[in-house]
Order: C-alpha cells, then structure tokens, then sequence
C-alpha cells in the first residue's frame, strides 16, 4: 500500500469511528430565532469539574457548513464534555441546502450565528442555572472552528458590518479544532471541495466579502485562542491552521497551536480516540 494510500485510509478509518457513535439526545433545546435551524440544545454537567458554577462551552459543528451535516453528529463529544463537568451548548444555524451543494447561506449563516451568540447568556440562565455564562469558552470543529473564530471576533469587524458587536466580556477563549481558520488558504487548497469560496457567494464576491467572514482578517482580537490540529489531516490541512497562527503574530497577538501527530481530522470530536481527551484538557484550561 502507497503512503497516499495509507493516509487515506487511515483517515476513512478515523471518520467512521467518530460517526459511529449514535446521536445523543440534549437535556433541553431552545431557540434563538424563527427559523427551524435557529435552535441551540444545552447539555448539563454530569458532574463537577472545577470549583464554582460550571462553565458553559458553546460548539459549534463541522460539515464544510453544508446541510447533510447537522449538531446531531457533534453530540457525542457535546456529551463527552458534559460528563467532565462543563455546562455545553450545541448551536444549529442554516447551511446549504438540502437539494444543493454550495456551502453555507450568506448571509444566513453568519446572521445565525451571531444572533446565537448574542442570545446565550440569557438562554444559559433559563434553562441550565448550574451554569455560569460569564465564562465561556467558545469551540468549533472544521468550519464550525471559522465560525467560532469569527464570532470571537465580531467586535473587530469592519466599521458597518450588521454583525458587529462590542466586545464579548463574557467570552473567556476559543478553542477552534482542525478550523478553516482562513479562507483565502483554504481556498487556494480547495478545501472541502471549494466550499471557502462557496460559503462567500462564489467568485464575483470571494474577495468583497472576505473581510467581514475571513478570520485571518479579523486580528488581534484580545481573546485567548488556541488551535487543536492534527499532522494527518487531509481534509483542513495544517497549513491552513499555520496560516491563521502567523496571521495574528503578525497583527500582534500570539495564537496557541496544539499539533497532533499521526491525528487527523475526525479523532478531535471522536470521544473514543485520545486526541478527544487532548481537546478537552485544552478547553479545560482555559475555562476553569
């Protein structure tokens, strides 16, 4: 067997384990808007995990931001991380749709998720009272790990931007897991079969609209934030992390990248593969 071989089916592998867990059901499901997709479920901790309230983790799932992929497929390491004490709240939001292939919605998908966002801590406080919304650690993986960068980052966003926000004092750090942390890479490596460039609207409006969605645009943003990738990644390869990371140096801010070897892009929300466990001590210290 060819090492491409190899790789590939390490990686098919490692996809199948993570999506072979079945869905698990959350404690409650609220909505932030209209919408059917406008709805976040909320796990409660299964035990302490630290001194004080729990702390709320907000993920939000992966899919190249296309509809087949919903938070069901997330649920498990939401589940994971509830029984290790934290306070976790699944978001859904509006992706491609169903009979069409193209990433995401523009601009419903980024309207979701800061209207998720803004409407959090008041939902944390009704419907999981253990929790403390005042330290939130904010996580994603694939292309929800951009949409965790960029809603970390929406008080950076240019002058005009209907997303822009003041500074979130709630938000204690970002943990983004194998993120497609920048776009115009991402681009370049035809991540996720194009979906960068889909996810903006195609061609005519890639390069206008990426500075209001591209997170290696949108730095420094004063915020703790940390990248969980593994080497084996095929499907966000490494370099789009590397990117983001000297991005922020160059703005100024020191992003921490968490590399794991012979890991690729499933294990991170796999609850039964190790790197699962390296994520969630990466979250934990940020949010205790």
């Amino acid at each position: 067997m060819t090492d491409d071989a190899a790789a590939a089916a390490r990686a098919a592998a490692e996809e199948k384990s993570a999506f072979s867990h079945a869905p698990v059901d959350p404690d409650a499901t609220a909505a932030y808007g209209d919408h059917p997709d406008q709805v976040i479920d909320f796990f409660a901790p299964r035990r302490a995990g630290g001194p004080g309230p729990a702390p709320v983790v907000f993920v939000l799932h992966g899919g190249a931001w296309r509809a087949p992929y919903d938070r069901r497929h997330i649920s498990p390491f939401a589940e994971f991380l509830a029984r290790r004490g934290f306070a976790v709240a699944s978001a859904e939001y509006r992706r491609g749709g169903d009979d069409d292939p193209v990433a995401g919605r523009w601009p419903d998908t980024f309207d979701d998720v800061a209207a998720a966002l803004d409407a959090l801590p008041a939902l944390v406080r009704e419907v999981m009272p253990q929790a403390d919304p005042r330290r939130t650690v904010l996580t994603g993986h694939s292309a929800g790990g951009h949409l965790a960068l960029w809603g970390a980052a929406r008080h950076v966003l240019p002058a005009g931007s209907p997303w822009r926000g003041g500074s979130p004092a709630t938000l204690r750090a970002v943990v983004a897991l194998a993120p497609i942390a920048d776009l115009a890479i991402a681009d370049k490596l035809d991540v996720c079969g194009g979906a960068a460039r889909q996810l903006l609207g195609g061609d005519e409006n890639f390069e206008e609209r990426q500075p209001f969605a591209d997170p290696a645009l949108l730095l420094p943003t004063g915020i703790a934030t940390t990248l969980v990738q593994g080497r084996a990644d095929l499907d966000v390869p490494q370099a789009v992390a590397e990117s983001y990371a000297e991005a922020a140096a160059k703005a100024g801010e020191m992003v921490g990248v968490t590399l794991l070897e012979d890991v690729g892009h499933f294990p991170l929300i796999d609850p039964a593969a190790d790197a699962c466990a390296v994520v969630v001590e990466e979250i934990a210290q940020l949010a205790w």
